[in-house]
């Protein structure tokens, strides 16, 4: 049977650039980031060791590295470089990317537009 456990993070926060329009390009934005990783917990579970699962600092930590030193124009293409980002540690399973812009660059009152991605091994 395949692992339903789940890792979920809520809710980070950082600020970078992503957009195709010349003021995104020039000013950075906050960017929210939910992730779901699926990953086989039991051993953690049993063991109550850290060394049995994935470390939330370093995958939260690997996302901000993400969006801070890359400059995409889509949230389809940031949300794809989160995803591998955290699918690059081998226990993860898959992972559930939501991505949003918290100030959207549209004239009505929208309080974010994101996209949510899921990819797996």
């Amino acid at each position: 049977m395949a692992p339903t456990d789940r890792i979920e993070l809520r809710r980070l926060v950082v600020t970078g650039i992503c957009g195709a329009l010349p003021e995104e390009r020039e000013r950075a934005q906050p960017l929210e980031v939910d992730l779901d990783v699926v990953a086989d917990l039991s051993a953690a579970g049993a063991s109550d060791n850290l060394d049995d699962t994935l470390d939330y600092g370093a995958i939260t930590a690997a996302v901000e590295n993400v969006i801070l030193t890359g400059t995409p124009q889509l949230l389809e293409h940031l949300a794809q470089n989160l995803a591998d980002a955290v699918l690059a540690d081998p226990r993860a399973l898959s992972v559930t990317v939501s991505v949003r812009k918290l100030r959207p660059p549209v004239p009505q009152a929208l309080a974010t537009s994101g996209v949510t991605i899921t990819r797996g091994r």
